[in-house]
């Protein structure tokens, strides 16, 4: 979501600022801005729009000589939570006695409160937003120096968030502090970088470290000082750079999403190695489940979807009980979890708000808690007893494409090594799974190919159809849900997605001639089933495309207007090839109308607020 970058060193800092912007720009932001403490002042310039904006207006400010001597300063990305999107609401925010400047994520809970006491004690707001208040809290106790300050602030804040703070007073001095959002250190020489994420601190440091929660670090060109809340100081986590410093390209491609759907077989067989070598941090996650009483998924959006996916899994190949609820929702419903129970964040960030406060919630009832990311060193990977890694690689495209894939496979993998070790799969049963889950890269990339005609020409029939209708039972429906959310993420088409046997239970009266119907028709116990259903769709007059199975579309291509057929594999196993048809729709679509599949309006990558 937001992001934040910070410098302090000997060199001029504002190209540095800009640069660290640029990496967090996949994030998803509406306005950006840098700020940089000059001669007793700051310099701040902001802009709405993309980093291109901010270097506009960076360039074509008065104060050049003012903002080339800078060796310090602080940047940031907003994604608008509090206040509308206006360069009055972009960070940096400062204080109204122009001594303090701050750029914060995540959001400030008792807001409210703090502006009504800061404006009977006179202050004057210059913005909307939430996070002002901060800064106005660190410029008023601002006389016992910044980094104390800082801490004084800590203590009246509700909320989850991280921010970085800059003194007109203390030029070569940056204080940054964190609860629940992110905030990492990278040190190199005699610099200093503050960054939300890895990805957006330089590739050639000399060492990275995470501060945890209420940790406050004071960083000079020279130094790095981290101390708790009660001023003790303490060890800094190292971080492992190695990720971080794969920058990603979509080289030959029009787009990262299409160079990620294209990737989706090389991130496959990375993460398949890393499952084979049964990878983990911390505890061994099957190792925990093989002893579970149930296990419970919680995600959001395409994480939600893929644990749709590992509950057949885990409950088939695992011999587990397990249920899956969206994150936002199973932690505000007093969920009956406790000792002997599991609960199973999938996140691709790490990062991601609401997945991490459902964990939180499961720990304290007495829950073991496991994490499944593809970010070494996120949040997640610290919080969690023990978290399997995806190795995606860094996706930059908003909407999820080559994560989902992966944490499926992941799942499958998770899902068999659990049936082993809880005996309820026979050594040559679980052999020939295994070598269907070592088969999914191969069968993705047939997968690529097969749908590329088919679904050039659902494009051109469909490009300007006002509303889709998405339709799957049993594993099928999680890939109709992810389907319909790709083509509303990135090409802004309403669409529903339903299980097809709830389809004449209301959604069927929005069906009428040439009503665009996607159906998810992959191998399955309930096939037969769901071509009734379809038949249901095609008499009222409906377009249907299906997905099916090579070998099993002779009862589906009766019923279907266009046919994309996919590789055979493993029941439990088709929505990773099944997926790839709809990925490649939502981005024809979205390209026909001539939009941006990678930065889709009011969305962003990371979702650290709730």
């Amino acid at each position: 979501m937001c992001g934040i970058v910070g410098y302090v060193g000997h060199r001029p800092c504002v190209e540095l600022l800009l640069d660290g912007l640029e990496r967090l720009e996949y994030r998803g932001y509406d306005s950006a801005g840098v700020a940089v403490p000059v001669r007793g002042a700051f310099v701040r310039v902001r802009s709405v729009g993309g980093i291109a904006a901010l270097r506009g207006a960076v360039a074509g400010d008065p104060r050049q000589a003012a903002l080339s001597a800078a060796t310090a300063g602080i940047g940031h990305t907003r994604w608008a939570t509090h206040g509308r999107v206006s360069e009055g609401n972009a960070h940096p925010l400062g204080d109204d006695r122009h001594r303090v400047q701050i750029v914060l994520n995540g959001i400030v809970e008792n807001h409210v409160e703090l502006r009504d006491e800061l404006r009977a004690d006179g202050a004057a707001f210059a913005s909307e937003t939430d996070a002002e208040v901060v800064a106005h809290l660190v410029g008023r106790a601002l006389d016992r120096g910044l980094a104390d300050a800082v801490r004084a602030t800590l203590d009246r804040l509700d909320g989850h968030f991280a921010f970085v703070a800059a003194s007109a007073a203390e030029p070569g001095v940056l204080v940054g502090t964190r609860r629940a959002c992110p905030l990492v250190v990278g040190h190199r020489d005699g610099e200093r970088f503050f960054g939300s994420a890895l990805v957006g601190l330089p590739d050639d440091l000399h060492g990275a470290h995470a501060i945890e929660d209420d940790e406050i670090a004071v960083a000079e060109a020279g130094s790095t000082q981290v101390v708790d809340a009660a001023g003790a100081v303490v060890r800094p986590r190292w971080l492992e750079l190695e990720a971080a410093r794969v920058r990603p390209s979509h080289a030959g491609h029009e787009s990262f999403m299409l160079a990620e759907i294209g990737e989706q077989p090389q991130a496959l067989r990375r993460t398949l190695r890393a499952q084979s070598a049964a990878h983990a941090i911390g505890e061994a996650p099957w190792e925990t489940l093989a002893g579970a009483r149930s296990v419970s998924f919680v995600g959001c959006g395409t994480s939600h979807h893929a644990a749709l996916v590992g509950r057949y899994l885990l409950e088939s190949w695992g011999g587990l009980r397990a249920e899956v609820d969206v994150a936002s929702e199973w932690r505000h419903r007093d969920p009956d979890v406790g000792p002997g129970d599991v609960v199973l964040g999938i996140t691709q960030s790490g990062e991601t708000a609401d997945t991490l406060g459902a964990l939180r919630l499961a720990r304290e009832r007495g829950a073991h808690v496991l994490g499944l990311t593809n970010v070494p060193g996120s949040q997640i990977t610290r919080e969690a007893d023990g978290t399997i890694l995806t190795d995606a690689g860094t996706e930059v495209s908003v909407a999820a494409t080559k994560t989902f894939v992966t944490q499926i496979a992941a799942l499958a993998g998770l899902a068999l090594r659990t049936g082993v070790a809880r005996g309820v799969l026979e050594p040559a049963r679980a052999a020939l799974l295994a070598d269907g889950v070592e088969r999914l890269p191969d069968v993705v990339a047939q997968a690529q190919e097969a749908a590329a005609a088919p679904v050039a020409r659902a494009v051109e029939r469909w490009a300007e159809e006002p509303f889709f209708l998405f339709l799957g039972r049993h594993v099928g429906l999680p890939v109709a849900l992810e389907g319909a959310l790709k083509l509303k993420e990135i090409a802004y088409v309403p669409s529903d997605a339903y299980a097809a046997g709830e389809m004449k239970h209301g959604p069927i009266a929005l069906l009428s001639e040439g009503t665009p119907v996607i159906c998810v028709a992959t191998e399955s116990p309930v096939l037969d089933k769901l071509r009734s259903n379809v038949a249901e769709v095609r008499a009222r007059g409906a377009h249907v495309l299906a997905i099916a199975t090579e070998g099993c579309a002779g009862s589906i291509a009766d019923e279907a207007d266009e046919l994309v057929l996919i590789p055979p594999t493993d029941v439990l196993l088709s929505p990773v090839p099944a997926i790839v048809p709809l990925q490649l729709l939502a981005y024809g679509i979205a390209r026909a109308r001539g939009l941006d599949p990678d930065r889709p309006r009011n969305l962003a990558k990371t979702v650290t607020v709730e």
